[in-house]
């Protein structure tokens, strides 16, 4: 069982930056996902980044990319967010799994963080 922390959100204004960590323990696969997700209030829940734990490969959603990069080191990723915008206000999540679907689907996560929050202010 992979057991994943979060943490490093915080308030930042408009056009700053954030760095998130999350913590990934117990997975001895390394065709593991690791996906940052984040939900809003009164919103659904959204795929953000991913990264494949075996060969670091990175992907994007359209509304992140360009800004964010995630990116690992052994067991740790992370999430460097760059000219945050009011719209990424929400509670990210890490989240691991192997998944055999779409990378992008939250079902294919089996193990979830608490959640980090980050707030951006106009």
């Amino acid at each position: 069982q992979v057991n994943v922390v979060e943490s490093g959100g915080g308030s930042v204004p408009a056009g700053g930056s954030l760095r998130l960590s999350c913590v990934a323990n117990g997975y001895t696969y390394s065709s593991v996902h690791i996906g940052w997700f984040r939900q809003a209030p009164g919103k659904e829940r959204e795929g953000v980044a991913f990264i494949y734990m075996a060969d670091g490969s990175p992907y994007y959603a359209a509304s992140v990319s360009g800004r964010f990069t995630i990116s690992r080191a052994k067991n740790m990723v992370y999430l460097q967010m760059n000219n945050l915008k009011p719209d990424d206000t929400a509670m990210y999540y890490c989240a691991a799994g192997i998944v055999a679907g779409p990378i992008t689907s939250a079902s294919e996560y089996k193990s979830w963080g608490q959640g980090t929050q980050v707030t951006v202010t106009s």
